[in-house]
């Protein structure tokens, strides 16, 4: 087992922790990070909103967590430290206007490729000087457009995962969605885009063997959209109901937007296979590991199992590590790459 020394500074300075847990839930999800420090640490009210960083050695240099302080709470012979990333900042932290913007006629994203207009959104809402965008990128495909146009009084997240929902890729076998995602710079936390990863021609990040290097496996079923709604071009539209997946999973929805689409009849092609991209989420696992505290979200990453059914491709999707100034443990969450519509259907009928 690779050995870690985790670090925590509040404001640059090292603090003697006690213990600690990091939780990154994925998804655009805020990353947590709550810590125990003696309680003879005193100024407990200055620390609310110091910037405090987590590193998984004492010799890196960039941070696995950077977040600021949003609870104190004393507890018998300990203090106990909640933070979030910027994530939750955006959600919570400062104030609620520095989470949204107003969006009207005069001042908006019109025409702006998907990076830009988050870039700008940023700006907008006065975050750049916690959120970088400078290695942003954009989606693939790029857009430039939203439909209708984004206006009112919109919080930041609300408006990246729309605009990230305009750009799907369908240059391999199944539809692959962009994501955003937190990373660190050294400096300060930066916003990124990229595709979902391959699972077929992405480079493999870690090889974990079930004899090895993973303590225990846990199957999390989640519920698959079973009504998906594909807005085209001109008001056209297209939906793909799955009857025998509503009796499995009962009705969820999920409505998305191509305007490449021009007819009904493309629209919901494009909603099957939908479906079958996202049967994704009812394969997902959550992995006690020996090894990957370093894994990112959208890193793949192979097991070897006995039972065929779970060797194969994964992509990370979600990380916790609990640790101590002497020991620690590692938690991934991963999904699996879809059935074949064909597959799934076989496997309810049987």
């Amino acid at each position: 087992m690779n050995e870690i020394s985790p670090r925590i500074t509040i404001d640059g300075a090292d603090v003697d922790y006690l213990d600690g847990a990091y939780s990154q839930p994925g998804n655009l999800g805020a990353a947590t990070l709550t810590f125990n420090l003696p309680l003879t640490y005193g100024g407990l009210k200055k620390l609310w909103n110091k910037e405090v960083c987590l590193y998984l050695n004492k010799q890196d240099s960039t941070p696995l967590f950077r977040g600021w302080i949003k609870r104190t709470n004393v507890d018998f012979n300990q203090v106990e430290i909640f933070a979030q990333d910027i994530i939750g900042y955006m959600l919570l932290g400062g104030s609620t206007e520095k989470a949204k913007i107003a969006l009207t006629k005069d001042d908006n994203l019109d025409g702006l490729s998907a990076g830009a207009a988050i870039a700008k959104a940023v700006t907008m809402a006065k975050l750049d000087s916690k959120l970088g965008t400078t290695m942003i990128g954009n989606t693939t495909p790029v857009v430039s457009s939203v439909r209708p146009p984004l206006r009112g009084t919109l919080s930041i997240l609300d408006i990246i995962k729309q605009l990230l929902s305009q750009a799907i890729d369908k240059s391999s076998t199944l539809p692959r969605p962009n994501i955003a995602r937190i990373i660190d710079d050294g400096s300060m936390s930066q916003i990124i885009i990229e595709l979902e990863a391959d699972l077929d021609s992405d480079p493999i990040v870690h090889v974990y063997d079930e004899r090895t290097n993973i303590s225990d496996l846990n199957i999390l079923n989640r519920k698959v959209p079973t009504i998906v709604v594909v807005n085209g071009a001109n008001d056209v539209k297209g939906t793909f109901t799955h009857d025998t997946a509503i009796d499995a999973y009962d009705r969820t929805y999920l409505e998305v937007t191509n305007d490449s689409l021009k007819s009904p009849a493309s629209c919901k092609n494009f909603a099957q296979e939908l479906f079958r991209a996202n049967l994704h989420v009812q394969y997902e696992y959550g992995l006690e590991v020996l090894e990957g505290a370093y894994l990112n979200e959208n890193d793949v990453i192979r097991i070897q199992a006995d039972d065929p059914k779970f060797t194969g491709n994964y992509r990370v999707i979600g990380k916790s590590v609990d640790f101590s100034p002497s020991s620690y443990s590692v938690g991934i969450m991963i999904n699996k790459k879809p059935p074949t519509l064909a597959e799934y259907i076989a496997s309810r009928d049987n």
